[in-house]
């Protein structure tokens, strides 16, 4: 399989969120066949879905681009094993996290399974994700 542009959400709103944004891109970027292409300016956004008692936790947010010969899944559980290490906790819906990294786009490709959904269904609705994508595409 050639080489194919993986697009990763990620964000943080427990401290030390920005601690936890390197980490996550240094653990990505060490995966095997992966390589990190780009990355957005961190920004802190407002928090969207989140219970009332947790909506005062802003988020770090940034995108990066990989360039990566993983199979989808593989990358995916990958992905997610990372979270698991940098501490994630799902007790909560949308609540409090260490990390969150969420797969947006993968060479294009669309999935429906019960796991993993591409394009990301709702990164139409997150403006920290498509202010970034757009530079992202643009090549700013």
């Amino acid at each position: 399989m050639g080489a194919v542009r993986a697009i990763v959400s990620l964000g943080s709103n427990i401290e030390p969120r920005a601690e936890y944004l390197a980490r996550a891109l240094d653990l990505l970027s060490g995966m095997p066949s992966t390589r990190l292409v780009k990355t957005t300016p961190v920004e802190e956004t407002e928090p969207i879905g989140v219970p009332a008692e947790f909506s005062h936790m802003k988020f770090l947010n940034q995108l990066a681009v990989f360039e990566t010969r993983l199979e989808v899944h593989d990358f995916s559980v990958r992905m997610h094993a990372i979270e698991d290490a940098l501490g994630r906790v799902r007790t909560v819906r949308n609540g409090p996290r260490t990390i969150d990294i969420d797969l947006i786009d993968f060479g294009g490709m669309r999935l429906d399974e019960p796991d993993l959904i591409l394009p990301h269904p709702r990164a139409h609705e997150r403006p920290f994700i498509t202010r970034p994508l757009a530079m992202c595409i643009s090549g700013e």
